[in-house]
């Protein structure tokens, strides 16, 4: 746990006791805070009383005797209408922070040198996240992973001069950290995505800048064209990312062709590593590259962190093969921008997709419609993409998991193709059927499984 302390002697507001605002309950508590803990559930309210955590009707509070309200990442600050909680902070004249903002303050107390690498983007982050700490952790720094993947911040370790926090960050938690002022910020990439949570894109695109605005060094992806435009007017150093063939002159990283590049020169090898493969992990490898580099690790470590890397669960996930029949679980995949990722990774794919629709369903996806041998699919986004697909891709309505894996893995086997991939990459929301993507992955590997 990172105890944090600059609220010692003072009483704080919280609200939001999911897992990331129970730790930061009993970390302002370590640090000597006075916490009043608040949640809409009776179930976390319970949670935070059995750890000895205090907590009120915030309605009823006494909001002039709190010096801040600390709010979880999930709660709306903004759109599409501030929770009443942020209501009664403003009418208080008291400040609206998140568990990351606590952590910043606490670097700057007490290590300020410590390395500090944040990462996001609307897609991607979760594996930069976890390739970045792979490849420091082999080359032997003391790494801690968490933030909006798996481990809440302040349960981490405390900051130290010798230890790296890397730490991915949604666009919720950007806006609760008004002071974020990282080593290194990594932003791979901006499209549409939470414009319910920021109201429009020139919003949501503001808030991701934050992530690389106050980093001493900034790497950027430039293949959008948010992104690029931020890169365009960032003043400090920077690095730019790009994915696409290497130029001589360019001034960055390309990934390209199973390999990372610096202008003509290959930086490192990502050629048959099973967790790097595509265009989309060759940029997610860049990016662990400049971060790599920016630390002091040399080529061979670079190499040996990337080759050696095992890839996320649900994330172009290598379930299993039968016979020339690939499996993947890609269930992370909940919109069409992810799901590109995936089919442009392979040939010949017998896709299972639907759930719950985004907005635009998968029509930006017909370019990719060539790759499809056949589609597969679920839920109730069924009539939609039916619609879309017919007269283009051959497809099947399955509407559930199990009943369309089991017609994948059929078809597959019997292909002419040299290594027919069945791939689970939904474009969609897991609500309609699952209650997360985790479930539904899990719930297709069991069905793999099952099968080989």
């Amino acid at each position: 746990m990172t105890p944090s302390t600059t609220f010692a002697g003072r009483t704080v507001a919280l609200f939001g006791l999911g897992g990331s605002g129970l730790a930061t309950a009993l970390s302002l508590k370590a640090g000597g805070a006075t916490v009043v803990a608040c949640d809409d559930s009776a179930e976390g309210m319970a949670r935070a009383q059995a750890q000895g955590i205090a907590t009120a009707d915030l309605r009823d509070a006494d909001w002039s005797s709190f010096a801040a309200l600390i709010l979880a990442p999930g709660v709306p600050l903004t759109h599409p209408a501030p929770h009443w909680t942020v209501g009664m902070a403003k009418a208080a004249g008291i400040e609206i922070v998140g568990d990351i903002e606590l952590f910043c303050r606490e670097r700057r107390k007490i290590a300020p040198g410590a390395p500090f690498v944040a990462i996001t983007g609307t897609n991607g982050k979760s594996t930069t996240t976890a390739l970045v700490a792979h490849v420091l952790a082999q080359a032997g720094f003391d790494v801690q992973m968490g933030g909006n993947i798996g481990t809440a911040i302040l349960s981490l370790a405390p900051p130290a001069e010798d230890r790296v926090h890397v730490i991915e960050m949604s666009s919720f938690q950007i806006d609760l950290t008004p002071t974020l002022d990282q080593s290194i910020g990594l932003l791979l990439n901006i499209t549409p995505d939470h414009l319910d949570r920021h109201g429009t894109m020139e919003n949501y695109a503001a808030i991701k800048e934050r992530l690389v605005a106050g980093a001493a060094l900034a790497v950027v992806g430039i293949d959008d064209g948010p992104s690029r435009a931020i890169a365009g007017r960032h003043e400090g150093p920077l690095v730019r990312v790009h994915v696409g063939e290497p130029e001589p002159d360019f001034d960055g990283l390309s990934a390209h062709g199973a390999a990372v590049w610096r202008g003509d020169e290959r930086i490192a090898d990502l050629t048959g590593i099973g967790s790097l493969r595509g265009a989309h992990n060759g940029q997610n490898a860049a990016f662990a590259t400049a971060c790599a580099e920016a630390l002091g690790i040399d080529a061979a470590g670079l190499q040996r962190g990337l080759s050696s890397f095992p890839g996320l669960p649900h994330r172009m996930e290598e379930v299993g093969r039968r016979g020339r029949v690939l499996f993947v679980n890609d269930s992370k995949a909940t919109n069409a921008d992810s799901a590109d990722k995936a089919l442009c990774a392979f040939h010949d794919v017998h896709w299972i997709l639907g759930g719950k629709a985004k907005e635009g369903g998968i029509q930006p996806l017909a370019p990719l419609f060539g790759r499809i041998a056949h589609a597969y699919l679920i839920g109730a986004a069924s009539d939609d993409f039916a619609k879309t697909l017919e007269g283009r891709v051959p497809y099947t309505r399955c509407e559930t998991l199990d009943v369309a894996t089991r017609a994948a893995a059929q078809a597959a086997a019997v292909s002419d193709a040299s290594e027919p991939v069945v791939l689970l990459s939904p474009a969609c929301a897991s609500y309609d059927q699952f209650r997360s993507f985790e479930e539904r992955g899990d719930r297709f590997r069991d069905l793999v499984r099952a099968i080989l």
